[in-house]
């Protein structure tokens, strides 16, 4: 069995986001350390900020402290670290009636 890493979690992210007429930008730590990897726009105007990570891996303390301020100021943070939790992203906040 292949063992899936961080960034097939990404791709895959991106890859269904774009699907369904969204977009998943991605966010570059260069200015801000601790921003989550992306920002996922769907149709219907929802967002929410993701941070994709290896199976069973968790944010460092830094990723934590930026993900707590994000959320402080009312977006939505979610880490992911597996296929199934993208789609259960996508049901959680696509809209079919946006279509």
């Amino acid at each position: 069995m292949k063992r899936i890493i961080e960034k097939t979690i990404e791709q895959y992210l991106y890859a269904k986001i774009c699907v369904i007429g969204g977009l998943c930008i991605k966010l570059l730590p260069d200015y801000m350390t601790g921003i989550p990897d992306r920002l996922c726009l769907f149709p219907g105007g929802k967002m929410v900020f993701v941070e994709t990570k290896a199976p069973g891996k968790k944010p460092r303390p830094i990723q934590k402290v930026m993900h707590k301020k994000l959320r402080d100021l009312g977006f939505t943070v979610i880490v992911i670290d597996g296929i199934q939790e993208v789609d259960n992203l996508i049901l959680a906040f696509y809209d079919t009636n946006t279509k």
